[in-house]
């Protein structure tokens, strides 16, 4: 059995102080279904002792006062850090969400350390001051911290959702309050420990790991600035609610019903490798940017039916720990019975099941669900519309391009997309006229040094370069004397 990682304390302020209550979180393993982790559950208490460490660091502490380069000094250690002990994270990752450790490396841990890096690339091309010429006289637009941010992160992709925040709040000079979710809170931990390490002064991160009730104490805490929230369109919206209370910033990055829509002129093998490396080779489906929708001509159906169900066929599912497996186990069993949920509803909605469809027969233990794979799909099944979140696609048939594009954009969602075809215009073109966050040609993928986000219920703001780092900052413009006229 797997020695339990275990934790007494929460670190709180740059502390590790004993928690206010006796909760406890037990973090299961879902291939092996045994608890592997174990956390004290933070209490509203906790939250308002982080909170307070957050407002007087940010209100009467150094870090919002140091220069922006000497705030680099300590993110560039962390980066160098997580780089270092990379591998350690991404098996812990693993360990407690189920991740295949191949994506828990290249798509959490180095991903990790992708986004810090090019966080303190935009911040080094940041301007913090800037003087212009107004109407009535000269003005000084300033850049300021926005103040103590309280960033709540999912379950599926903890380490790189919490870089995407911790990373810019910590250049602009924001102080921090993290919340992992209660599934996944032992690379938080592993990231407390690295920026204690680092350097990071005291008040300026906190760590409570905690379920809803405690969340929703920290969200509509009148002693936060900004909330950075990654995580499901219901939870967002209440997060929402709970912000205008106090006038809080937000920003949302929430679910997508991304759309693949392969070109009549589409080469084959780069299409099919594309789709799944988006579907279920990205954290075995629960990533918001999968390309859950997959959108073919009428004249090439056939075709791509073939050959996608060959390869969802043909995919390791298993032992999250073993490099060559590429779909391990859902986080929960309660997401692993939403997809097979899921699953029944598109049979009962008239899709036709190419593969998959249920649990595989090879897996008593574990949260498992088959890559599958629906035919015959419509645009307005439950299936189509909805976030599954799980190795779940559906085949979309089309008559035209302009139909095409009518599907992609025909969703609640606006998130990512990709558009498979042998002409890099054309493929641009479609680009143009989708609406949504991201949208890749011929692949899929999430640049870190551009703005990443959703249209429409995929989120309000953006994460990631030059874009995402101003999000942590407010402007003050100070108007200067006019010049004396002699």
């Amino acid at each position: 059995m797997t020695e339990i990682v275990a934790h007494e304390k929460l670190f709180i302020g740059g502390r590790w102080v004993k928690p206010a209550g006796a909760g406890t979180i037990e973090v299961v393993s879902p291939h092996t279904e045994q608890v592997v982790g174990r956390v004290p559950h933070a209490a509203p208490a906790d939250v308002d002792m982080a909170v307070a460490a957050a407002r007087e660091a940010f209100d009467h502490g150094p870090w919002p006062r140091m220069t922006l380069a000497a705030r680099a000094e300590v993110v560039t250690r962390i980066k160098d850090a997580l780089l270092a002990r990379h591998q350690e994270l991404a098996e812990l990752i693993t360990l407690q969400n189920g991740s295949p450790v191949s994506f828990s490396v290249r798509g959490q841990a180095l991903s990790a350390v992708a986004i810090f890096g090019a966080a303190l690339a935009a911040a080094a091309e940041l301007t913090l001051e800037e003087e212009r010429q107004g109407l009535a006289g000269p003005v000084l637009v300033r850049r300021e911290p926005v103040g103590v941010v309280a960033a709540v992160v999912p379950w599926n992709a903890p380490q790189f959702t919490i870089a995407a925040k911790l990373a810019p709040a910590l250049l602009a000079g924001c102080t921090v309050v993290l919340k992992p979710s209660p599934e996944t809170p032992l690379d938080a931990y592993f990231l407390a420990e690295v920026c204690e390490q680092a350097g990071v002064p005291d008040g300026v991160l906190s760590v409570l790991p905690a379920d809803r009730d405690t969340s929703a104490h920290l969200v509509s805490h009148p002693g936060i600035d900004k909330i950075a929230f990654t995580g499901s369109v219901e939870a967002g919206k209440k997060i929402m609610a709970a912000a205008a209370e106090n006038l809080t910033r937000v920003s949302l990055e929430l679910g997508g019903k991304s759309a693949a829509i392969v070109l009549d002129d589409a080469d084959l093998d780069a299409a099919v490798k594309g789709i799944v490396g988006g579907t279920c080779a990205a954290n075995s489906g629960q990533a918001c940017v999968a390309l859950t929708r997959v959108l073919v001509p009428a004249s090439r159906y056939d075709e791509v039916a073939a050959a996608l169900t060959a390869a969802f066929g043909a995919l390791k599912v298993g032992d999250p720990s073993d490099p060559a497996t590429t779909v391990g186990p859902m986080v929960t069993k309660r997401q692993q019975q939403r997809n097979l949920d899921y699953i029944r509803i598109g049979r009962e909605e008239g899709a036709k099941l190419l593969t998959g469809g249920g649990v595989p027969a090879d897996r008593s233990t574990g949260w498992y669900v088959e890559p599958t794979l629906f035919g015959e799909v419509t645009n307005d099944m439950r299936i189509a519309r909805e976030e599954i979140f799980g190795p779940v696609v559906c085949l979309i048939r089309y008559a035209s391009e302009e139909e095409a594009v009518r599907i992609a954009n025909d969703s609640d969602y606006g998130l990512s997309g990709a558009v498979f075809t042998t002409d890099v215009e054309r493929g641009i073109s479609i680009a143009r006229r989708i609406r949504t966050g991201t949208f890749t040609v011929n692949g899929v993928r999430l640049e870190v040094t551009a703005p990443f986000g959703g249209f429409k219920n995929s989120g309000i703001g953006r994460e990631f370069g030059k874009e995402g780092l101003a999000g942590y900052y407010e402007y003050q413009t100070v108007n200067l004397p006019a010049p004396t006229q002699s």
